[in-house]
């Protein structure tokens, strides 16, 4: 027999919660097959099968929280056994024969009840139970496209109802959901679900850095004609060499990079009594997932190339919604950069990623009049640019400096190669 334990989950995470279990009791698994998710308040992560086998028992269920060590479920050696289906075709044998079609009901309905415990989480799967629907019904947006919480929300949000299953059920039936139908029950129009254990980690990280930080926003805008004009110029080259596109994450980065090395404050965090200054630019890149926001982090990225700093955003990004993020890549930041405008936010006042003194929120790009220095008017697409930071390490001066040195090489951005 063989132990289906919680492995190491990384530094300073000592629990999770078992999020999903991708096989069940009586299944035949094979050594390194993933078989149950176990989401902690930074990460999703697959528990591989540690031997070939049964599993002959599930110790912890979806929802319970696990500690590092503890016992999730056990695998025997052997082979799956047939006596479940021997034991159906025998008491299928004694039991009154029943009509073709009610025999085919019950066969559709336990398939269904299979499918859907594959194929959607489990609030989801709670939600699709309450309004009758099948996962048939609904497309699903998570890994291996199973179906979310907010999936069904977004289905009976446009109105969506069951398939029909014949005329008879779809007659004796009121749609449940629809936007001109009636006013649903009371117990309808409120559902408690618990907070998964990375929104709680979350909600404390954000709180706490409120709490905790002297937190102050300013602001500035920029104009994007420059840096629009040399992608429009060279993205099918660039991508062409370095199979990926160029988009406006890797200017920033490197523009914040080079603000960074003039304004080292901003790089830096408090310990204690002591102020740490970081030589070293690991930048932190916000990304939404559907579990949550995570912020993935690009190692030396001062050392890294446009392509790298392209290519290595767009792969974080597909881990990150993937649930396939390490804690490695998910520690140790020094600076961090959030993109609001991919949502279409005008302005917003992003919230330090502790124990960071300084994070920069870009917004969306729109087009608007602006006087030139001739003193004519014109369109321009600006965007606003929002810098928060810690103001009990970083001054007012410094923290306005450091955006318009930003401002400066978005709008010039020859000054990020010859490094001005």
């Amino acid at each position: 027999m063989a132990e289906i334990k919680v492995p190491t989950l990384g530094e300073s995470v000592s629990e999770a919660t078992v999020a999903q279990w991708l096989k069940k009791e009586g299944d035949q698994v094979k050594a390194d097959e993933p078989i149950v998710e176990l989401e902690t308040d930074k990460v999703t992560l697959e528990v591989n099968a540690p031997a070939d086998g049964v599993i002959s028992k599930i110790v912890a269920q979806e929802g319970d929280s696990v500690e590092v060590d503890a016992l999730l479920g056990e695998i025997s050696a052997g082979e799956a056994s047939n006596d479940s289906s021997s034991n159906a075709k025998s008491e299928e044998k004694e039991e009154p024969k029943q009509s073709s079609d009610t025999k085919s009901e019950s066969k559709d309905e336990g398939s269904n009840d299979s499918d859907d415990d594959k194929k959607a989480m489990p609030a989801a799967r709670k939600m699709m139970e309450e309004n009758n629907l099948s996962s048939d019904d609904i497309k699903g947006t998570g890994k291996d496209g199973r179906i979310l919480k907010e999936d069904v929300q977004k289905f009976l949000d446009e109105g969506g109802q069951k398939k029909s299953e014949g005329s008879s059920a779809s007659s004796s039936q009121p749609q449940k959901t629809t936007l001109s139908g009636p006013s649903r029950d009371a117990g309808e129009r409120e559902e408690k679900v618990r907070m998964s254990r990375l929104r709680q980690r979350i909600a404390e990280r954000l709180k706490d850095a409120q709490n905790t930080a002297a937190m102050l926003t300013t602001f500035n805008e920029v104009d994007m004609s420059a840096v629009m004009d040399l992608r429009k110029e060279y993205k099918d080259s660039f991508e062409k060499k370095h199979g990926t596109k160029l988009g406006f994450m890797s200017f920033f980065v490197k523009a914040a990079i080079q603000a960074l090395k003039e304004f080292p404050a901003v790089n830096a965090e408090i310990s204690g009594t002591d102020i740490i200054y970081k030589n070293y630019y690991d930048i932190g890149v916000a990304v939404s997932t559907p579990q949550g926001l995570v912020v993935p982090v690009l190692r030396d990225a001062d050392e890294k190339s446009f392509a790298d700093v392209e290519g290595g955003i767009v792969d974080l990004g597909k881990k990150a919604r993937d649930g396939k993020l390490s804690m490695d890549e998910m520690t140790g930041g020094t600076f961090t950069i959030t993109n609001g405008g991919i949502f279409g936010s005008v302005l917003s006042t992003p919230i330090l990623n502790a124990p960071q003194s300084g994070i920069l929120g870009m917004h969306n790009i729109t087009q608007r009049p602006v006087v030139m220095p001739d003193g004519s008017i014109q369109a321009r697409p600006m965007m606003y640019l929002a810098l928060s930071y810690d103001h009990r390490i970083v001054d007012g001066r410094e923290a306005v400096s450091f955006l318009v040195r930003i401002k400066q090489a978005i709008e010039d951005p020859q000054r990020l190669l010859l490094d001005v």
